[in-house]
């Protein structure tokens, strides 16, 4: 039997989320695990040296950062051309799993950080999203008319913020940025990467994932 990689990963977590969508982009097959955060199989903790998803799981080595697992897959096999980016796409996920995602974080989840301002976090994160809304205007996506690697590792996270408080979200003034974010959720990818997978579990069959 062909071996096939091992991804782990957590549906809603937006990193595992930008990962299967490269992987479904490749249309690699690869054998998906999905586990619950608060209770990690002892399977997974030995193979992710960080304890995180996603986790990809290759006979030589494991890969455990999500940006890297994107690349890995779009190396294997890239039919939309999502590694063909401008270099300031490169710049924008730097600044995205950066400064955004702290502001996200901070916004979305207020009790853990209690010394901070959620409304001033929301106002950092809206000046990043304006910007995205800026270079959406008059085309579909970050660099034209074609998704490249950037419009799938970013659009996990904005999804995350907009879930926050959607009503707010759609109030603002970012109707590029929404009808960018709306393509993308009524996407087939994006139903076929959100499938609900049961949890792993040693005795249950494997689930076969690609594109």
């Amino acid at each position: 039997m062909a071996y096939h990689p091992i991804l782990w990963t957590f549906r809603r977590c937006p990193y595992a989320i930008r990962a299967r969508l490269a992987l479904a982009s490749s249309r690699v097959t690869v054998e998906l695990r999905e586990i619950l955060l608060r209770d990690k199989p002892e399977a997974f903790l030995q193979t992710s040296p960080s304890g995180t998803v996603p986790t990809l799981q290759l006979p030589d080595k494991v890969i455990d950062e999500s940006l890297e697992i994107m690349v890995w897959a779009l190396q294997q096999n890239d039919p939309q051309r999502l590694l063909d980016m401008p270099q300031e796409g490169w710049g924008l996920i730097t600044v995205n799993d950066g400064p955004f995602k702290a502001a996200l974080d901070h916004t979305k989840y207020t009790t853990r950080h209690p010394d901070l301002d959620p409304k001033e976090e929301r106002r950092k994160a809206a000046r990043y999203l304006l910007s995205l809304d800026e270079r959406l205007v008059g085309q579909a996506w970050l660099f034209g008319d074609r998704p490249t690697l950037a419009d799938l590792a970013l659009l996990p996270f904005v999804r995350q913020f907009a879930h926050i408080d959607r009503a707010w979200f759609d109030a603002q003034e970012w109707q590029s940025l929404t009808a960018w974010l709306d393509q993308f959720l009524d996407s087939e990818v994006f139903l076929l990467v959100m499938r609900r997978y049961a949890t792993w579990s040693e005795d249950d069959a494997p689930n076969w994932f690609n594109g």
